[in-house]
């Protein structure tokens, strides 16, 4: 499984810049007389930046597992600070010696056309003096889940994590569910102004980047850098509209017909994750044990082979599920280009929601297995609007065996209710954090009053007007702060949304032929990034679409399946 290495040492291990330059050095020096040795550079190249990727992930993966453990942050900080900047000044060199051979033309075909596009891209913006401000930018990026993995909350006598507290407001007692709510509010508004700050930095420093490589604007920049080649802005804002007359009307149908079941005089926030029915919270499974083997019976009967690569994840203990005081908030895929194992990292306490994000970081796992075999590196680095694809696709088409984590029909039908309610509430929240960040970085100097004015008008204009706020406006006046993305990925969110498009489509298809629908699904990952995101989304059997009409037809779908 493991790829053979034929470049870098198996030995080596980086603790100084000295053990990874000789390697970078040789690749910058080396005569290359043919396309074949051209090609060959190119692999050696892939292999260092493989190992280096590697080598980098897992001080990231291990200093989130312990957030207390500052030998683990010293050593992701050491990566960040002394390597990757002197790295980053070698890759825009091996990038113009790509560009820059004669044998190019030789190799320059349909295969390398993405991976060709992106380096140039690349070129395009690099430049020296951001290469100090980027390592900046990274260690301070940290500084949100260092402040959040401190947030606990003490309830009946215990201290507990976020996470785990949220579990309360599924408790049938309306009395629990607003105490807790309150609880978990008001220990976020601890940190309001200190993570405020973070975010103020991290826009000065993010505008400095973008200045330095010619742009008015990060929004702009990031745009570029992002490389979104196939949709621009006005898509994006097309994206934010169609979800506002597509979406929008549904969710508040939602709210209303959840209210009306409830019987209550108005619907608060903590009325929101409560079984409508005030039914007892689903309890998928005990433990992440169970978890992990439930999931992995959904995912055989998908396909064998996708239960056998969590099987193989979990042989090597390539998953940290659960929740624990001084870990990192949130979950993640991290793929492993050397080890060609993933690793999945969540916060687990065992609930339903624990299971739709093991679906989908197990989503992620399988798309880095099926194309763990294409020979560069650059094949391998997906962008988000596939990337998520895969990821939310099998959120929906794992749902046909959740009978693996239900043992009765009203309960299946339950959790798969949430999980579409929980596919079309996203989307207005996606377009919110998306929008509110366009209109933050096109006015870098904003202060903290007028942020939180850009926020509350963004949220109006997309959030609900059935949910009473009404006493709790001081907790969605700083909303935006639960969102890692703002802070850690910076415009890294509307694809969740455009993949969410995409994945509806592809449990459309599944619904209607699920052989087809697998196979084609299954094409498409395996394709990595080696193609333009349309045509992976037409591989895959659906359009890459973000307009009015398409959106509503989805949408149409999606409430039919509700009832």
């Amino acid at each position: 499984m493991k790829i053979q290495r034929n470049f870098i040492n198996n030995d080596l291990k980086v603790e100084k810049w000295e053990d990874i330059k000789e390697y970078l050095e040789n690749l910058l020096n080396r005569e290359i007389k043919s396309s074949e040795e051209l090609i060959k550079w190119w692999e050696d190249r892939s292999e260092t930046i493989s190992f280096l990727e590697e080598d980098l992930a897992w001080r990231y993966i291990k200093m989130n597992c312990d957030t207390t453990d500052t030998k683990l942050a010293d050593s992701f900080n050491f990566f960040v600070s002394e390597i990757e900047p002197k790295a980053a000044e070698y890759s825009d060199l091996l990038d113009k010696k790509l560009l820059e051979s004669k044998f190019l033309s030789e190799i320059d075909n349909e295969k390398y056309f993405v991976a060709i596009r992106a380096i140039k891209r690349n070129i395009e913006i690099f430049r020296n003096e951001n290469i100090p401000i980027f390592a900046e930018m990274q260690l301070k990026e940290q500084d949100y889940g260092n402040i959040a993995a401190k947030m606990t909350i003490n309830y009946n006598g215990e201290e507990m994590t976020l996470q785990k507290a949220a579990n309360f407001l599924k408790n049938t007692d309306r009395n629990i569910r607003k105490e807790v709510y309150e609880l978990i509010n008001e220990r976020r508004l601890q940190d309001k102004e200190k993570l405020d700050n973070v975010l103020t930095e991290l826009i000065s420093l993010r505008q400095k980047i973008a200045k330095n490589a010619d742009f008015d604007n990060f929004r702009d920049y990031k745009f570029s850098a992002m490389q979104r080649f196939d949709y621009n802005i006005d898509d994006c804002i097309t994206f934010h509209n169609s979800i506002k007359e597509k979406v929008l009307p549904i969710v508040e149908k939602i709210h209303n017909s959840r209210k009306q079941k409830l019987g209550v005089d108005t619907l608060k926030p903590y009325d929101l994750e409560v079984d409508e029915e005030l039914k007892a919270p689903l309890i998928p499974f005990k433990n992440t044990d169970e978890l992990i083997e439930k999931s992995i019976k959904v995912f055989t009967r998908i396909r064998p082979k996708y239960g056998e690569f969590l099987s193989t994840m979990k042989k090597n203990s390539y998953l940290d599920l659960e929740s624990r005081k001084g870990k990192a908030p949130g979950g993640f895929n991290y793929p492993l280009y050397e080890s060609n194992i993933p690793f999945i990292f969540t916060n687990a306490t065992g609930n339903l929601r624990d299971v739709e994000t093991l679906m989908h970081e197990g989503g992620h796992a399988v798309h880095s297995f099926l194309s763990s075999n294409l020979e560069l590196v650059d094949f391998k680095g997906l962008p988000s609007e596939v990337a998520e694809l895969a990821s939310m696709s099998m959120e929906l088409i794992s749902m046909s065996a959740w009978d693996e984590f239900f043992d009765n029909e009203e309960d299946l039908k339950r959790a798969k209710r949430h999980q579409l309610e929980g596919v079309l509430k996203v989307l207005p929240w996606i377009a919110i954090v998306d929008k509110f960040q366009h209109l933050l970085y096109l006015t870098p100097d904003h202060n903290s009053e007028e942020r939180e004015k850009i926020w509350k008008e963004t949220a109006a204009e997309f959030g609900s007007k059935i949910i009473d706020k009404q006493g709790y406006e001081k907790y969605f006046d700083s909303a935006w702060q639960r969102q890692l993305h703002i802070f850690e990925v910076p415009f890294y969110y509307i694809e969740y949304g455009i993949a969410q498009l995409g994945a509806i489509a592809v449990w459309r298809n599944y619904l209607n032929n699920k052989e087809t629908a697998l196979n084609n699904f299954e094409n498409a990952l395996k394709l990595g990034y080696s193609k333009p995101i349309p045509e992976i989304y037409k591989t895959a059997g659906i359009e890459f679409n973000f307009s009015a009409e398409y959106i509503g037809e989805l949408m149409d779908f999606v409430e039919k399946q509700l009832v």
